[in-house]
């Protein structure tokens, strides 16, 4: 029996469409291999069919890789000098769009079972046919496709936010349900909706609730962080391009707005776009259709479109940060989620929700929190609102033990979160402080919440790239002002 015969037979009923669709040019490929023959023939094998590969000998390099750019594939091989190739799936390392392809020996099948069971689309068992490789590819892209559309039938994993209007929400709950009333009354596209609150306030949940109870629940729901996007990059994201559009648009792409055709497009801080995408975003409103960068046709477009800013677009207004014309587009339906210390009693609602959450999650039976717990809860000032809140609550559930959690330690001023820097309440300690241990920390948080996105965390930061290479890197400043932060490019 050959090695890799339950690879093929895998993917039988692809088998009959061209080579070709299983590889197009220009793909990205990480291969994570080190038997150096090995490698020489799969990067000759796919850099053939024109695909573009990087080789990683072990996973400290493979984790550095994975970091600065996303693949389209990963072939990960399980055993390398420095651990298990499997220890990438487990720790979550890879974005949903990459495929990841396991390579193991002939006797480690139930390792590469145990890649599949933690996200890997498919595995090769060596040694195998080259020609398995692309065939692999396209069995991740196929099932990626698949779980998509599940995800969608079935309304996400997130899970329905029932509890996450509370009481203080109740009056925009019910002006959402009027509105998704008659979108399914008129059987037409509704105008956006813009949704404005400071960061962590939930706009991103409040956008996926809205599309789950409207008519295109059933229907694509995509969602961009422009903040996140660097500027050149957002026109070609939102709207596609054609290939030769620029130097490195080696195939033709589509947007967002195709991909959404028929759902929803969420645009979260769309405050962060440049002017130039602005415009052809209200292009793209007005008119409902778009045009790829380098294309002359036009494509319409059936896409409900939700927009979210963590400060009012009305001041990137009055800055001459943002459009006008496109700000009265966004504004003609306007929810305004308020910040997690003002919304009273909901606050204590919802830790007990996301207390439920996390407690199924970890098969951790009933947790309950004191009546200390609530108290210190409400003493916080959450800056960080919802996102602050359930990263509180979930390194509650890790290290207590057990069923009641009172919260100890939260708020006693020894605490070295960001949200306790910025609570008023908040004091020096006697003993002394590091500031540099601060400004550490803020910058580790801004690139854990960008995922390591330089241009996004510095923009978060309100200070410049080089700033933040600075610091990475362990350098000093030379000369007053030299690396001091930059004007903050948005509110806050």
């Amino acid at each position: 029996m050959r090695p890799n015969r339950g690879i093929i037979r895998g993917v039988d009923r692809l088998s009959s469409q061209p080579l070709e669709s299983a590889l197009p040019r220009g793909t990205t490929v990480l291969l994570l291999e080190d038997d150096a023959v090995l490698s020489r023939r799969l990067v000759s094998f796919l850099e053939a069919r024109g695909g573009e590969v990087t080789i990683a000998r072990n996973l400290a390099e493979a984790r550095r890789l994975v970091r600065e750019e996303c693949y389209d594939y990963a072939l990960v091989d399980m055993h390398l000098p420095d651990g298990l190739g499997l220890a990438l799936l487990r720790d979550g390392v890879f974005s949903e769009n990459t495929g990841v392809v396991a390579m193991t020996a002939y006797g480690g099948i139930a390792q590469a079972v145990d890649a599949v069971r933690l996200g890997a689309g498919d595995y090769l068992t060596k040694p195998f046919e080259l020609e398995a490789v692309p065939l692999a590819f396209l069995r991740c892209r196929t099932l990626r496709r698949a779980t998509r559309r599940d995800e969608q039938r079935s309304g996400g994993g997130d899970g329905e936010p029932e509890l996450f209007f509370g009481e203080s929400l109740a009056e925009m709950r019910s002006q959402l349900e009027q509105m998704l009333e008659a979108e399914r009354r008129l059987l037409t596209r509704l105008p956006p909706l813009l949704i404005e609150g400071e960061t962590g306030t939930g706009k991103s949940l409040l956008a996926r609730w809205v599309h789950r109870r409207g008519p295109r629940a059933n229907r694509p729901f995509v969602s961009l962080n422009c903040a996140a996007l660097p500027e050149l990059l957002a026109e070609s994201e939102l709207f596609g391009h054609e290939r030769g559009a620029f130097t490195d648009a080696k195939q033709a792409r589509v947007g967002l707005f195709e991909a959404a055709d028929g759902g929803t497009l969420f645009l979260d801080e769309v405050g962060a776009l440049s002017a130039q995408t602005q415009a052809k975003l209200l292009t793209a409103v007005e008119e409902g259709s778009i045009r790829r960068l380098g294309g002359t046709k036009t494509t319409p477009v059936d896409v409900r479109l939700v927009a979210a800013n963590n400060c009012p677009l009305g001041e990137l207004v009055a800055q001459g940060l943002f459009r006008e014309d496109l700000f009265h587009r966004l504004n003609l339906l306007r929810l305004l989620l308020p910040p997690l210390r003002e919304r009273g009693a909901d606050l204590v609602v919802l830790a007990r929700q996301l207390l439920a959450g996390l407690a199924n999650r970890y098969r951790l039976g009933t947790l309950t929190i004191s009546a200390e717990g609530e108290a210190r809860l409400r003493a916080q000032a959450w800056r960080g609102n919802i996102r602050e809140l359930a990263h509180v609550i979930e390194r509650a559930v890790i290290f207590n033990k057990r069923k009641t959690i009172d919260f100890e330690g939260l708020g006693d001023g020894t605490s070295r979160s960001v949200a306790d820097w910025l609570n008023p309440a908040w004091k020096l300690p006697e003993t002394g402080f590091s500031i540099d241990g601060v400004i550490t920390d803020l910058i580790n948080t801004a690139l854990r919440e960008t995922e390591g996105n330089i241009s996004a965390a510095a923009r978060r930061l309100g200070v410049t790239r080089d700033y933040l290479r600075y610091h990475q890197g362990g350098g000093r400043m030379e000369g007053e002002g030299k690396g001091t932060p930059s004007r903050p490019e948005s509110c806050g």
